[in-house]
């Protein structure tokens, strides 16, 4: 490990220190993790080592505690403003909380509007629809999360220009109609976004560990509200639809052209705002989440792996059987990833870290079962777009799984630590973005865009 590694590791430990207390919001933590890579920058050119200028800097920054009062004084009337609708600015600033609300707002109905519009535009070609509603909907996202950390002119390139790339390539390119690169594309396209959302709520702060974390628990905490949104709007869309269906108004055109549009891209937008403003609200709920799933997932997994052995030849399992369980092995990812955003990474081992590495190794062995079956199907059958890709899938899950049960077990014996096993996670994950963007720019052209 690098000498800066050693310091993001030691500033990436102090980070989820402070963020554990309730009363130092994560702008405050942001802002007091700017204060303290200013005091490293100057103590390191004055010669001190990253240690001991660490170290000096903490000490600069006062007692945790002392701090945290600090804070609760200074920012005593939080909650009153809170329930006003008024807080602090990130940057310390007064700034009316309506005008927070009156972007998000806006931000969703224009993602409503760039669907809407597109729907139009395209009109009865739904796969163009298909291909282009990410391309739609990603950038007010995007653009909230910039807003909200005030992102520099390098970051808004670092999104814009690979954002315009993948535009061109999914509306230039000569797709057969129906043929499978098309469709490679559609699913693939959205990975590539996310990456770059993540940029912008990283901002500046990509190369931090603790970011990217953070970026993850985002994900996972956004994936919770938009459901419970979906839900609600659901039942409430449902109920609105009999009753007006019981007078004698058919509310389906009304529903499929204009509230649909209008309603899922912008719970998008919405439920990253609930993110950013209750975070301590689904920070409480993520443990016990991750503690439901676990152990439900392991038994599903074992079950699974009994299923595929018990089959028989490895040549006949069937090809939706395959897609479905590469469905499987990245919710298995998804939940690995969040139950390690939410746990408490200065906590000691237990029996929830020891159930997780048993999750990890069931998926591993479910996963060695499917590579050995696409292998078989490939020597069978040879070479499609659809099976490079989803062995291609299946490898970076071998080694990303594999890598993150070494380092679990390392962390449960002692040797390692948890803050190497969440490295792993941070690090590797923008390759499957990577892999995601040469399905979607190189495996057209390199299979005849069929």
């Amino acid at each position: 490990m690098t000498h800066d590694d050693e310091l993001e590791a030691q500033i990436d430990r102090w980070r989820g220190y402070v963020h554990r207390r309730q009363v130092i919001s994560s702008a405050d933590v942001d802002e007091l993790e700017d204060h303290l890579r200013g005091q490293v920058r100057d103590l390191r050119a004055t010669g001190l080592d990253d240690d001991e200028a660490f170290l000096v800097a903490i000490k600069r920054l006062g007692n945790l505690d002392a701090v945290s009062r600090e804070y609760a004084r200074e920012h005593s009337d939080r909650l009153w403003k809170q329930l006003a609708l008024v807080p602090d600015d990130s940057r310390g600033s007064p700034a009316p909380r309506w005008r927070e609300l009156a972007v998000v707002l806006g931000l969703a109905v224009g993602a409503g509007v760039a669907v809407r519009a597109g729907i139009a535009w395209f009109g009865d070609d739904e796969v163009a629809l298909a291909r282009n509603v990410a391309l739609l909907v990603v950038p007010f996202l995007a653009a909230y999360l910039g807003w909200k950390r005030r992102v520099g002119v390098r970051t808004v390139a670092a999104i814009a220009v690979p954002f315009v790339v993948l535009a061109v390539v999914l509306n230039v390119y000569p797709f057969v109609p129906e043929g499978s690169t098309e469709v490679l594309a559609i699913i693939h396209a959205p990975v590539v976004l996310w990456l770059l959302v993540g940029l912008a709520y990283v901002a500046e702060s990509w190369r931090s560990d603790g970011r990217r974390m953070d970026f993850v628990r985002f994900t996972g905490e956004l994936a919770i509200y938009y459901t419970l949104l979906a839900l609600g709007g659901g039942v409430l869309l449902g109920l609105t639809a009999g009753v007006l269906q019981l007078v004698g108004v058919d509310p389906e055109p009304v529903i499929t052209q204009w509230v649909m549009p209008f309603a899922v891209p912008g719970a998008l937008i919405v439920a990253a705002w609930l993110v950013e403003a209750k975070q301590d609200v689904v920070e409480n709920i993520a443990p016990v989440l991750t503690r439901i799933f676990t152990p439900l997932t392991i038994a599903m997994l074992v079950a699974v792996l009994v299923a595929l052995v018990a089959s028989g030849g490895l040549v006949e399992v069937d090809r939706e059987l395959l897609i479905l369980m590469d469905a499987i092995l990245v919710l298995v990812l998804a939940l690995l990833l969040y139950s390690i955003s939410a746990r408490d990474p200065l906590a000691p081992p237990a029996l929830a870290d020891w159930l997780q590495l048993v999750m990890v190794g069931a998926a591993l062995a479910v996963d060695a079962v499917m590579l050995t079956a696409m292998l078989t199907r490939i020597a069978e059958f040879g070479t499609s777009p659809n099976k490079i890709a989803a062995l291609g899938l299946n490898l970076l899950l071998l080694v990303h799984l594999g890598v993150s049960a070494w380092r679990s077990a390392r962390f449960l014996r002692g040797p390692g630590t948890f803050a190497e096993l969440e490295r792993w996670q941070t690090r590797y994950l923008p390759v499957y973005a990577a892999w995601a963007a040469i399905i979607v720019i190189a495996f057209p052209p390199l299979f005849d865009f069929a």
